[in-house]
């Protein structure tokens, strides 16, 4: 039985009214889903206030509701907990509420703008390699040892991340890797949750329609190494500016990993070819799959967070040379026939777009083409969509502007925002062509033998989202269906 007084542990209380001695049966913010004997926190969101529904969960059964601001009209039997911050105090009371499962095993949060899935991935692979009962909370799945669930966040609610890793300390999981989002620190979903280590990968122009500017996004970060324990590692990558600002109040034990500057943990480029990346880390050379600058940086994150969770470097070495790529993270293929090479990647904002582009022109000869397929999405951050434009008319050869996820805006606004920054000198290159299906056939239309196509923004999603609804699209797929139907 669990008693609310229980969950309540470690929550600053403003207010109560009745009684906390009462038995509960679960948790829930969302009123439509309470149930006799549950308790309703009333969250403020976006788009809706919880406030507005105590009476509907107290009418479906809610034996108490934990809220910011009490209702008028208090129900005889129901006990009410008035606190400053609700999602500050539901992330608390997940844990209590599941037995604070992120202390019965190693959970290791990954956050930045760019590498989080790839890292977080990367490591769950590895360590599952070396042996491990693993878990994962990612962008694109949950992962509970070896059973897979569809991830809906890249940070989901504190009562799902408490679930879930209450059911991976029952499945024997001894480390978990999770994607920290900057939603999800701002929300106070990662609360009440006990790190073994945090990473930081860098930070560049995202979610700024979500925090009013850089320095709020930078500093919403930061929190994350703000809250970590002294018994925690806090691994940070120094080649990015921000690197120093997040070790500044951690009371973590301090790491860094850089390509560029001094470091505890560093790697050299020696080659950079499609097939993959020689290195040199650490003083020892490895073959790598992986391909690009961007992954030198996730691998050596990898590589240093091996060695700080105890694997042997050796080892570690071995298992990160048979690590391959994470779907839609610069996921490629070749054309039998024209040797046509088509690269999916997620690169959603300027800088990963950026790198993802340098990254192919630092191994391609010149002789190519490079074609670049390239959107942005909708309800989202618009000040990058000109510079998301730019970045593809300079580091391309041809470029074609389409939908990404327009959501609920109109697609062919999107794309003219778009086009605004595209410099005079580059308009020749341009296409725009709102249909995306079409968008990549034109590319794959325009490819000759030996060139490139990116198609990059989507990446691992396998659906479009207009005006609301989800129809499948499938980057990869469509990309390589179209090549080999094309050039038969």
């Amino acid at each position: 039985m669990i008693v609310l007084r229980d969950i309540l542990y470690k929550v600053t209380l403003e207010k109560v009214v009745g009684n906390t001695a009462v038995a509960i049966r679960d948790l829930h913010f969302d009123s439509r889903k309470v149930g006799l004997d549950d308790v309703f926190i009333a969250i403020r969101g976006t788009v809706s206030d919880g406030h507005e529904f105590i009476k509907k969960a107290v009418d479906n059964g809610a034996i108490a509701v934990v809220c910011e601001a009490m209702p008028e009209q208090l129900v005889n039997g129901v006990t009410y907990v008035q606190v400053s911050d609700s999602q500050q105090a539901m992330a608390i009371m997940a844990a209590n509420f599941y037995g604070n499962p992120s202390e019965n095993l190693k959970l290791i949060g990954v956050t930045g703008t760019n590498g989080k899935t790839t890292i977080a991935t990367l490591l769950y692979n590895l360590f599952t390699a070396a042996g491990f009962e693993c878990g994962l909370l990612s962008t694109v799945k949950i992962m509970i040892g070896t059973s897979e669930l569809k991830a809906t966040h890249t940070t989901p609610d504190s009562i799902t991340i408490n679930k879930h890793l209450t059911e991976m300390v029952e499945a024997g999981v001894a480390f978990c890797f999770m994607e920290v989002s900057s939603h999800g620190i701002h929300q106070k979903r990662t609360e009440g949750l006990h790190f073994t280590g945090g990473i930081f990968t860098n930070l560049s122009h995202d979610h700024l329609d979500y925090h009013k500017d850089f320095k709020e996004y930078r500093d919403v970060k930061k929190t994350f190494f703000d809250q970590l324990p002294k018994t925690a590692f806090a691994l940070v990558n120094t080649d990015d500016k921000n690197g120093g600002v997040m070790l500044q109040n951690t009371l973590a034990k301090k790491y860094t990993y850089a390509l560029k500057s001094h470091a505890d943990y560093k790697a050299q480029i020696l080659e950079n070819q499609f097939t993959g990346l020689l290195l040199k880390m650490n003083g020892n050379e490895l073959w790598v799959r992986l391909i690009g600058n961007f992954n030198a940086y996730n691998l050596l994150a990898i590589y240093a967070t091996a060695e700080l969770l105890g694997l042997e470097q050796m080892e570690t070495l071995q298992l990160l040379s048979t690590l391959e790529s994470v779907d839609g993270r610069f996921q490629f293929s070749i054309s039998e026939e024209e040797k046509i090479t088509s690269i999916v990647d997620y690169a959603h904002t300027p800088d990963a777009l950026k790198n993802v582009l340098e990254t192919i022109n630092s191994i391609r000869t010149g002789n190519e083409e490079l074609i670049t397929v390239v959107g942005c999405g909708g309800d989202r951050d618009a000040a990058k969509r000109p510079k998301m434009a730019k970045i593809a008319a300079q580091l391309s050869t041809q470029v074609i502007f389409t939908s990404d996820n327009p959501r609920t805006e109109d697609p062919e606004k999107i794309i003219e925002q778009m086009e605004a920054g595209v410099p005079p000198e580059h308009f020749k290159k341009i296409v725009s062509i709102t249909n995306r299906r079409n968008a990549i056939k034109t590319a794959c239309q325009m490819a000759k033998q030996n060139d490139i196509i990116l198609v990059a923004g989507k990446g691992h999603e396998t659906y479009q989202e207009i005006n609301g609804e989800r129809t499948d699209f499938d980057d990869f797929k469509i990309v390589n269906e179209l090549l080999t139907a094309l050039k038969k």
